[in-house]
């Protein structure tokens, strides 16, 4: 039988998409790309922000027509959206047969024998605790996300993924790290680390209950069973910086396997708007952080989230989003406004800011990230770079397209039997935020 996949939101989704993949697999589905050909139709969905809830709304709205008019399948909600909304979302959308939410994973197998077998599966009224599952990789994979934790305690006030994602659970480091030799085995030359607050990782020892492992313990040992591998980078998602020690920069900054880029989530610029996010640090500690980030690794690169029009922002609270942006010059930005989630401490704020001030205050600080990362870019040309090989260009198939470890993109001519593997290359003129480089040479 075959399955029909939609996936969306963030690294984190991807990765328990996988798992879900493989779990069909191993009952021996196949997954197609052609909606008409599945038994299954399955979203795994998102809802950090509203828009992406709107989205999946409208697709499930289609598919649920296509069944109205008379194709036979099983339409399956999984994921932050589903947990949110629960069972209600089949009285949403009549067409809905399934909802498992970020626990409901380990239901997932009944419902394919269920479909194989021609009727309904019987849910299990006992609520699953999470857990972790190994990666999947598909064959000729290079890179792999590996999830470290899973959930949130810091319940910032305009955020849903706490209440979607629940409390923080660590994964035990033993698992992680077998996890790190098997993709390594596969070929991996890349992993990424995941978690919704990677850096606040803390594992204690079940039966001892007197062990413990922090975030910055877990990079030096991950970082260690790397170097017996021929993985080459290590990149870990997402920071948050109430968390980011001196102790995680140090152990970055002693091993080059760890990528010279961070995304660091620092939302917004006024301490006042900082509180009322709950987001517990000052505009003062982010800025020290990102010199400690640039003093200990010079060249590192530097992303972040920022979030404008929060309920009581005023025009000199959002003067200090762009007055900040000034002084740590992103590389890139995730930009949005405001937009209330149903759930949030934030979302019967008073003090609403108008939606026509919140779009002209977005404008400007895209514009001005544009402007950055502009001037980043251009300050590169010419300098040498160690890429990874990610693929073929899809404007022009003699280039390979290949990203540096600072997050840069740049295309070079090249063969497609380089992919997966590591090279030099002179980083050359700019095509939109893409550089166009030469004298890519093979590393090994």
């Amino acid at each position: 039988m075959k399955f029909f996949f939609e996936a969306y939101g963030c690294q984190m989704n991807m990765a328990e998409s996988a798992a879900l993949k493989l779990a069909a697999n191993e009952q021996g589905w196949e997954e197609t790309d052609k909606c008409e050909e599945a038994s299954l139709v399955l979203l795994n969905t998102c809802s950090v922000r509203k828009t992406a809830e709107e989205r999946v709304m409208g697709r499930l709205a289609h598919y649920a027509a296509l069944k109205k008019k008379g194709r036979s399948f099983t339409l399956l909600v999984a994921g932050c959206m589903a947990q949110r909304k629960g069972e209600s979302l089949k009285k949403e959308i009549p067409g809905v047969d399934y909802v498992i939410g970020t626990s409901g994973r380990s239901f997932f197998p009944q419902i394919l024998k269920a479909i194989e077998q021609g009727k309904l599966a019987e849910e299990n009224e006992e609520k699953p605790n999470f857990s972790f599952s190994f990666s999947h990789l598909e064959p000729g994979s290079f890179r792999s996300f590996i999830p470290i934790m899973h959930g949130c305690n810091n319940y910032c006030s305009f955020c849903i993924v706490p209440y979607v994602r629940g409390p923080e659970v660590s994964r035990n480091p033993i698992d992680i790290l077998n996890e790190i030799r098997l993709v390594a085995e596969k070929g991996v030359r890349e992993i990424t680390l995941l978690g919704q607050n990677v850096n606040s990782y803390k594992w204690v020892d079940g039966q001892t209950n007197s062990e413990s492992l922090d975030f910055p313990g877990l990079l030096d040992l991950a970082a260690r069973e790397v170097e017996k591998t021929q993985i080459r980078w290590i990149r870990f998602l997402s920071s948050h910086p109430k968390d980011l020690s001196m102790e995680a920069i140090r152990v970055m900054a002693g091993n080059q396997v760890f990528c010279r880029h961070l995304h660091l989530c620092v939302q917004h610029g006024s301490n006042a708007i900082l509180k009322a996010m709950n987001r517990r640090y000052t505009r003062e500690q982010y800025l020290e952080l990102v010199y400690q980030l640039r003093s200990a690794m010079p060249g590192i690169t530097i992303s972040t989230d920022i979030l404008v029009g929060f309920p009581g922002e005023t025009d000199d609270d959002f003067k200090l989003v762009l007055s900040l942006m000034e002084e740590v010059k992103f590389l890139y930005s995730y930009m949005y406004h405001f937009n209330p989630r149903e759930g949030t401490a934030a979302y019967n704020l008073p003090e609403r800011v108008p939606d026509e001030i919140k779009k002209e205050r977005l404008s400007q600080v895209i514009k001005l990230q544009k402007k950055h990362t502009l001037e980043l870019l251009q300050n590169r040309s010419g300098a040498q770079a160690t890429v990874l090989i990610e693929g073929i260009s899809k404007k022009n198939a003699d280039e390979l397209v290949t990203r540096t470890e600072g997050d840069e993109m740049a295309v070079v001519p090249g063969k497609s039997s380089w992919i997966g593997r590591f090279g030099n290359l002179t980083l050359g003129s700019l095509q939109g935020n893409t550089f166009r480089a030469r004298d890519l040479k093979l590393l090994e």
